[in-house]
């Protein structure tokens, strides 16, 4: 079954590099973004692992939570860490799953749910689809699904920018623009009449069309 936007996310139970976690007892209150990977020791994934522990911060900044998966053992996570630390200058602090057993890429329709077999003798050929992020927020709720083939490392920066955009419009009644960033103006959601609108933009808004009225970013 395909997950959608605002589908609960599936809870598992995974051994990862912090021991055996529950996921949604792990995200708790706050914000998790789980990004997969088809196989340790792979070249783009090593660059992408390294970039997200030396941007942890900022989604700690967000109270959002970093895990990564790859469908490979524990124990090789560890190893893949120090070549991550060596190569990229950060080391990773979050936790890793090992989904030796796929059931993680399946329950997130990453690999077919007939997909036979354990990690044992995969390659990242054949995990070529587990290369996910999602977004879940603190209900549970899948906000953000992106899928990368293994050539084209992920923008991470963008998964930031979506995490600011969808934290503003869950608190406030808006929409972000094109390319927008923190800071820029918005769009007044089209559920505000434009009464309601006086009311909440008292100092009033652009409007180059009626259905598209600007603003300021709410603070």
């Amino acid at each position: 079954m395909s997950l959608r936007i605002n589908d609960t996310a599936p809870n598992f139970t995974a051994k990862t590099t912090h021991g055996e976690i529950n996921f949604h007892d792990w995200i708790g209150d706050s914000w998790a973004i789980l990004f997969s990977h088809p196989k340790d020791f792979t070249p783009v994934c090593t660059t992408e692992l390294g970039y997200m522990a030396k941007i942890e911060p900022e989604f700690t900044k967000r109270n959002a939570k970093l895990i990564g998966l790859s469908i490979d053992p524990v124990e090789n996570h560890s190893k893949w860490a120090a070549d991550i630390e060596e190569t990229q200058g950060a080391a990773v602090k979050y936790p890793m799953i090992g989904d030796t057993d796929l059931a993680v890429a399946k329950l997130y329709n990453m690999l077919p749910a007939e997909e036979p077999g354990t990690s044992e003798g995969r390659t990242a050929a054949t995990n070529a689809t587990v290369r996910s992020v999602f977004i879940v927020g603190p209900d549970k709720k899948i906000k953000l699904t992106l899928t990368y083939p293994m050539t084209t490392g992920r923008n991470f920066d963008e998964i930031l920018r979506v995490l600011d955009s969808i934290q503003l419009t869950a608190k406030h009644r808006v929409a972000t623009p094109v390319n927008w960033k923190h800071g820029d103006d918005v769009i007044i959601a089209g559920s505000v009449s434009d009464d309601e609108a006086k009311t909440i933009y008292p100092e009033g808004w652009k409007a180059p069309k009626p259905y598209l009225r600007i603003v300021k970013q709410p603070k």
